[in-house]
């Protein structure tokens, strides 16, 4: 052994004993023993009268903090005491095969077995927030238990301290009370049950219907499919808005932003969507993030009074939470989704919005003292999204084949697309939806701008129908825009003109749709073919819509083979086509016959 080996081995660990009562020899020599059984090395243990520690006791040893029952290790009950020795005695008579003479040995060298368990000391608590030392070994994420059963999660890690998210009130908690570690990870139960649920972003039903059977418990944060296990997105995810389903489809897997000013209709295109998976297998799952309670409850009333909440999961964390669940929320309900997805369901999960939701991490982030960015946001809110936004997929076969569907919403302030957090989370997704408020207050219902908005999908998820009645409807409403800016400084209009911007209005006229009303997949297609044919060019504005709905009746009736095989295939040949123009102008003769007797 070298001569500095044999230096450092001289050297004894410092520990202190901290507790209300001064403990015997006996007690010390114990404790002793352990720790040097644990460390390895001789261990200097010193008593420290603490009054505030009612029970037990505490060791400090270094940076390392154990918290100790005293009646859970010297007074243990009879039969686990009986259990431990008889155990003793058993290994001693495997060894030696006499019992008689090892019986007094192994009584006086027998002791309880223990664990050591690591704890910390919360050192300020506020605003959710809560700084604890004494969690050496504690990692990134981590959920702890406060005194009272409150959870929290770790989420900042320094030299001296740790700090803390609470899932729960923080005035339960006071400077000094004891926080104990888990080693898990903050998770959420799933399971069928959860259908038709309205909860917590800890998974806890909030609705008043008793207590939900969990079928497994699944971490909130986890890593998103690769991309060997995802197929391309090629499926349609038909909202019934003729204005997307026509211009801006999505597809299963796909991760479409709603984007608009405050009172745009957002969270309207959200809820038709939802509604429009009726009868078609698809969980739909709706995060609510930093809104009014009142809102969220009118949302599921308006659910279960179409019929919808028969499956859809409502996950609610509203402005009357704490920021901690606001943060968690999405990944939550992101968790639930996975949980359908990865046992081959189709998902659809609207998080309504992510703006509040970036306000909230920005607010936890500040008062864990991290250092502000653009805005006063971290560093990391690009991460914040993009590792929840990609969780989406379309699943390959070989894992089921599941997927889903994402529609985040972010809120705009005037119209600006290139603010911080908008900018982000278009960079991340696959096209989006902006809707624009003067479209908005002059009555063109949902508020589409033709022009900024997006579908990087595009027609791989359309069906051959829909991409075949659709056509250039994109680029007839580009002009139609351009020429109505340009006319403005005009007053002397040809007849060509005129002929195309009352055209434009009508396909205008034609896409305003009401709130709760969507189309099916036949009504779009007889719709489309019917005003790209210019069938509707001489009907006034205030009639299309009218004549848009006696249209389907009237082709429905007459051609109630075309529109059954138009829904179940999705196909739309030639003569299909022809039929529905032919019909759709022996509609427009009868309605104008109709118009001549009135």
């Amino acid at each position: 052994m070298s001569m500095m080996e044999h230096e450092l081995k001289k050297v004894n660990i410092q520990a202190f004993l901290c507790s209300a009562a001064s403990p015997g020899d006996e007690q010390l020599n114990k404790l002793q023993k352990l720790l040097e059984h644990k460390y390895g090395e001789s261990v200097s243990l010193l008593w420290k009268e603490t009054p505030e520690i009612k029970k037990g006791f505490r060791l400090e040893v270094g940076t390392s903090v154990y918290h100790w029952n005293l009646e859970e290790i010297y007074d243990l009950s009879l039969e686990e005491s009986k259990r431990q020795l008889e155990n003793a005695l058993r290994e001693a008579v495997t060894k030696q095969g006499d019992v008689i003479p090892l019986m007094q040995q192994t009584v006086e060298t027998w002791m309880p077995k223990s664990e050591f368990q690591e704890i910390g000391i919360v050192l300020s608590v506020g605003d959710g927030i809560a700084t604890v030392s004494g969690l050496p070994s504690v990692k990134y994420g981590e959920i702890v238990l406060f005194d009272g059963g409150i959870r929290g999660m770790v989420q900042e890690l320094k030299t001296e301290y740790v700090g803390c998210i609470l899932f729960g009130d923080d005035r339960e908690i006071t400077e000094g009370s004891i926080v104990k570690p888990t080693g898990k990870t903050a998770g959420i139960p799933a399971g069928n049950e959860f259908i038709g649920r309205v909860i917590d972003a800890l998974g806890t039903p909030i609705d008043g219907k008793g207590q939900i059977k969990a079928e497994a418990y699944l971490p909130v944060e986890n890593p998103a499919p690769g991309i060997i296990d995802r197929q391309p997105v090629n499926a349609p995810m038909e909202t019934g808005l003729l204005a997307i389903d026509a211009m801006f489809p999505i597809g299963r897997g796909q991760r479409e932003l709603i984007i608009g000013d405050r009172q745009t209709g957002k969270t309207a295109i959200a809820l038709d969507t939802i509604l429009n998976q009726r009868g078609k297998d698809v969980i739909c799952i709706y995060v609510a993030i930093g809104q009014k309670a009142s809102s969220v409850a009118q949302l599921v009333e308006t659910l279960r009074k179409h019929g919808a909440m028969e499956y859809s999961i409502v996950v609610a964390a509203t402005a009357s939470d704490t920021a901690p669940l606001q943060y968690i929320a999405p990944y939550a309900g992101c968790a639930l989704g996975e949980y359908f997805m990865n046992r081959g369901r189709d998902v659809l999960i609207v998080y309504d919005d992510l703006s509040k939701h970036a306000i909230a991490y920005r607010a936890l982030s500040l008062l864990l003292e991290r250092s502000p960015g653009r805005e006063a946001y971290p560093g990391d809110v690009f991460y914040l999204h993009s590792r929840l936004l990609e969780r989406s997929a379309h699943l390959s076969e070989e894992k089921g084949g599941g997927s889903m569907t994402a529609l985040p919403i972010v809120e705009t302030q005037a119209g600006d697309v290139s603010a911080y957090i908008p900018t982000n989370i278009i960079s991340i997704t696959d096209g989006q939806i902006f809707l624009e408020s003067d479209l908005f207050f002059s009555g063109q219902r949902p508020a589409v701008n033709v022009g900024l908005s997006v579908s990087r999908v595009g027609g791989d998820a359309q069906t051959r129908a829909m991409k075949k009645a659709a056509g250039a409807i994109r680029l007839e409403l580009a002009q139609y825009r351009e020429m109505e800016v340009f006319t403005q400084f005009s007053s002397d209009l040809d007849d060509a003109t005129k002929r195309q911007l009352v055209y434009g209005q009508g396909l205008m006229q034609m896409l305003r749709q009401e709130q709760y009303h969507p189309m099916k997949q036949h009504e779009q297609v007889i719709i489309l073919v019917a005003a790209l044919e210019h069938i509707m060019q001489d009907i006034p504005a205030g009639e299309i819509k009218r004549f848009q709905q006696e249209l389907i009746q009237y082709v429905e009736k007459e051609g109630a083979s075309l529109c059954q095989e138009i829904e179940n295939t999705g196909q739309l040949s030639d003569d299909r086509k022809q039929e529905i123009i032919v019909l759709s102008k022996a509609f427009l003769e009868l309605w104008n016959k109709k118009k001549e007797t009135r």
